[in-house]
């Protein structure tokens, strides 16, 4: 029996006019001055991203963390099954806020190498069928395949796809279905519970490739505002809105877009009418949040976000009554249950077991060899081969692709970032799984042309990663990096670091961290000479950062001159395959180091110098 104690806070709260304390349904006949009650049981996951078994696919070996977490839609089935039977399935409802097709070899083999597009069934349609979802929002990384896999994953699924805010390019009408009625029976009354799904806005600037001119995203207080009094005219009692929008305002796109990234608590605030947020996207874990309206005095509106890849299940509880001929949410509270506290779900990881035995299969494929270890476990702090190899191949894929082109003779540079600290490729045999560590996303390659001067101001913009420090150290690794943005506040992260380099050893910088942000990069050179602010040059850069993902300056409306929408991973696999050996000595280059008015910082961990 798993335990089901609630975490994050009972007791009293307003909601839609109406005060109690908790309360459980009432149970046989009601006595003269007693309301119907009922009660209603939301469940709820996102960014589930392609996992459905607790298996780390990068390392061939089941998943664990720090948190010692567990992970995969097939454990949190047995959470719903669970639930079903405490609170009654007749009265559940589960929901899912986005994220679901990304993000693991699994989810990608079956939308690149055997496409559903094909006739294949995607894993998690088949998991998401077996557990019983009655809806799903849509989220971002559902566009990254593009809307015909889209489109035949949604056709694969028992339960609908809800995008309120994915609208046609032309006419402004949603192309998913916007929101779901649900009706339950209490006491012989009809509870109609109305369910409306959103989106993150950023589509527009992550997929705009796949979208632009198809798929317009407006923002999500403004599209609630819309939708919200459709779903109580129809006559809805409670309205629970999946959200793929994390609840801390602010964007990582800047003032790219007209429309915050992260808007469900304005949502909450601003939107009359709304009960309760399933959110998403933020990969943060929010165990019971009440906020505060806005626009209904008194009332509360529950936030609840079971942080990622089904490690958590969110438990939300609805108390209603029926007060004078309608009825009133009384009462509303959520907990979070944790996938490790139990077993997965045979039938569930009975139907995926084939698929993932094939993608181990796939993923563990020998295709070629490495003369020496590479590790990105310093890349952060320091110039590592790891981080060359994938600037290395990115240069040289669009330096090709420039070939009889006005811009052929341009010098070519790359940006990558740390993505994965754990990433590896080892010495002797590769797999594709040690290849595809290093690029853990489904980003895809492009080609920009900048002058000497934006080069020195996204080196500068990169450097704000690093805190400031007095003198050369030595320093711990965290004592040195993810700083607080100067934009934001809050910590950036490693894949927010770029690092640049090239082809060879032309490029050199120096990060002083001794410096103000802003004024850190020196003696930026290129070919031994220090970089004219003139002069012109082509970046090979990931579509995420070149739409205004990070909010780098100059990305969004420098020229592109590539675009073959190449997955940058499987260039990677491609090279390897093609080359047959990794020869690190051949693309390693000192780019960059980190100093304190000049002199080298010594960060524990990193090679003897600094370098490698």
């Amino acid at each position: 029996m798993i335990a089901l104690a609630v975490v994050g806070g009972a007791g009293a709260a307003v909601f839609g006019g109406a005060t109690r304390a908790d309360a459980a349904p009432e149970k046989g006949p009601l006595k003269s001055d007693q309301p119907a009650r009922f009660r209603l049981t939301v469940l709820g996951t996102t960014d589930t991203h392609g996992n459905v078994f607790n298996w780390d696919y990068f390392k061939d070996v089941e998943y664990d963390d720090s948190a010692h977490n567990d992970i995969g839609l097939a454990k949190i089935s047995t959470l719903v099954t669970a639930m079903r039977a405490e609170r009654g399935e007749a009265n559940t409802l589960l929901l899912d806020a986005g994220d679901t097709i990304q993000g693991t070899p699994l989810a990608y083999y079956y939308a690149k190498v055997d496409p559903i597009t094909g006739g294949s069934v995607h894993p998690m349609a088949k998991a998401m069928n077996a557990i019983g979802y009655d809806a799903a929002a849509l989220g971002n990384h559902e566009y990254n395949y593009g809307l015909e896999t889209l489109r035949a994953f949604e056709s694969q699924l028992d339960f609908p796809l809800l995008s309120a805010n994915s609208v046609d390019w032309a006419s402004g009408a949603p192309i998913f279905k916007p929101y779901l009625i649900r009706t339950f029976k209490a006491r012989g009354k009809a509870v109609k519970v109305g369910i409306l799904g959103l989106v993150t806005p950023g589509v527009a600037i992550w997929d705009k490739a796949n979208v632009e001119g198809q798929v317009r995203f407006p923002g999500i207080v403004e599209q609630a505002k819309v939708m919200v009094p459709r779903l109580k005219a129809a006559g809805c009692d409670l309205v629970i809105v999946s959200c793929h929008s994390g609840a801390t305002p602010g964007s990582s796109y800047g003032d790219a877009l007209p429309f915050p990234e992260n808007a469900s608590r304005q949502l909450a605030e601003e939107v009359a009418g709304v009960d309760a947020v399933l959110v998403g996207h933020a990969h943060v874990e929010i165990i019971e949040n009440l906020v505060a309206s806005k626009v209904t005095p008194g009332k509360k509106v529950l936030l609840t976000e079971p942080l990622k890849w089904g490690m958590r299940l969110s438990v939300m509880d609805f108390d209603l009554d029926y007060v004078k001929g309608r009825w009133v949410l009384v009462d509303a509270h959520s907990h979070v249950l944790n996938a490790n506290t139990v077993t997965e779900d045979p039938e569930v990881a009975d139907l995926v077991r084939d698929d993932h035995a094939i993608v181990r299969t796939y993923v563990n494929s020998v295709i070629g060899t490495c003369t020496m270890a590479m590790s990105a476990a310093t890349a952060r702090f320091e110039d590592t081969a790891a981080i060359d190899f994938i600037n290395h191949v990115q240069a040289g894929a669009v330096r090709a692709a420039l070939v009889g082109t006005a811009d052929e003779s341009l010098p070519v540079l790359s940006i990558a970032a740390p993505f994965n600290r754990d990433a590896a490729i080892p010495a002797g045999n590769v797999t594709v799984r040690d290849v595809a560590g290093l690029y853990i996303y489904d980003n895809t390659l492009l080609g920009i042309r900048f002058s000497g001067a934006q080069v020195k101001a996204y080196l500068e913009y990169s450097a704000a990663f690093f805190k400031t420090v007095t003198g050369p150290g030595p320093y711990a690794p965290d004592d040195v990096t993810g700083a607080l943005s100067p934009t934001t506040g809050t910590t950036i992260p490693d894949y927010n670091y770029d690092i640049m380099g090239g082809l060879d050893a032309s490029l050199a910088y120096d990060i002083d961290i001794a410096k103000p942000v802003g004024q850190r990069i020196a003696n930026l050179t290129y070919a031994g000479q220090a970089i004219d602010p003139a002069a012109q040059f082509v970046i090979a850069i990931n579509n995420y950062r070149q739409s205004g993902g990070g909010g780098f300056p100059g990305v969004t409306t420098a020229p592109v001159l590539y675009n073959a929408q190449v997955e940058i991973r499987q260039l990677l696999i491609d090279w390897t395959v093609d080359q047959g050996v990794i020869d690190p000595t051949t693309f390693t280059t000192y780019d960059w180091k980190l100093v304190a008015n000049g002199q080298p910082v010594v960060v524990e961990g990193a090679a003897e110098g600094g370098r490698h």
